[in-house]
């Protein structure tokens, strides 16, 4: 059973402030923690069900911890999910790293997004295509927002984030393909890409802001064949790095 300040504390993580204060998050649910257990994570706590902990027993004896078994209510006074009968981790959070494309690589630079439904959808895209760098604003929701953790259905275990002020960071970048996302510019599906470089999504609302835009070497667009405004940004994400995939010169 969990104390009123273990309960208190893992709530408490919920607030960005507190999670850099204590340079730690939590994961919750069966699939994001048995992905976190796989991962270089450091996880500092583990509340389980007692269920999940037999369904697991061979995790156990490699991991540097003994998990600790509570009952579900526990586990769901201490998570954001309504309902969740496996588990709960306290984890510490990881020191913020500059990332750089390296030869053959591909980074995805996020400038503004502010849902965390979408940064997670992005992040997941991002390990489905084999990107594994992404660099954001500072102004960019937290990774380890709890709704951005759940959404990346555990791939915030593979893709490493890096936040910075982008204007420095792209300022220091020589002789490189930046790509930008525009409502007009060339044509997704007809460029063939090299094999390094950078590709730039803006804000829900606002796309590429102004300042980071001048940065762009390259202005893409993803076709419009309807009547709508505009993609939501994790569905840009994806259509771009699909045709990435497919069109990147060999």
């Amino acid at each position: 059973m969990l104390s009123k300040n273990q309960i208190k504390y893992i709530n408490s993580l919920q607030l960005k402030k507190t999670r850099q204060e204590n340079q730690a998050f939590i994961v919750e649910g069966a699939k994001s923690v048995l992905e976190l257990l796989n991962s270089d994570f450091e996880v500092q706590n583990l509340y389980v069900s007692e269920d999940f902990y037999k369904e697991n027993n061979l995790l156990w004896d490699k991991q540097p911890f003994a998990p600790e078994i509570v009952n579900q209510n526990d586990l769901e006074k201490v998570g954001s999910f309504s309902s969740n009968n496996a588990a709960v981790a306290v984890v510490k959070t990881k020191e913020n790293r500059e990332l750089l494309a390296e030869e053959g690589e591909f980074v995805l630079i996020l400038d503004d997004i502010r849902d965390p439904g979408n940064l997670g959808t992005i992040i997941r895209i991002a390990d489905w295509y084999g990107i594994s760098k992404i660099v954001c604003t500072n102004s960019t929701v937290d990774m380890y927002n709890p709704k951005v953790i759940s959404a990346t259905m555990g791939s915030f275990s593979r893709v490493s984030m890096f936040y910075t002020d982008l204007t420095d960071f792209l300022g220091k970048l020589k002789d490189i393909n930046i790509y930008g996302a525009f409502l007009g510019g060339e044509n997704i599906h007809r460029i063939s890409f090299p094999a390094s470089g950078y590709i730039i999504m803006g804000n829900e609302s606002n796309g590429i802001s102004e300042e980071v835009g001048r940065f762009v070497t390259h202005r893409i667009t993803i076709p419009r064949f309807g009547v709508a405004e505009s993609l939501n940004a994790g569905i840009a994400t994806a259509v771009i790095c699909d045709n990435l995939r497919r069109n990147t010169a060999r």
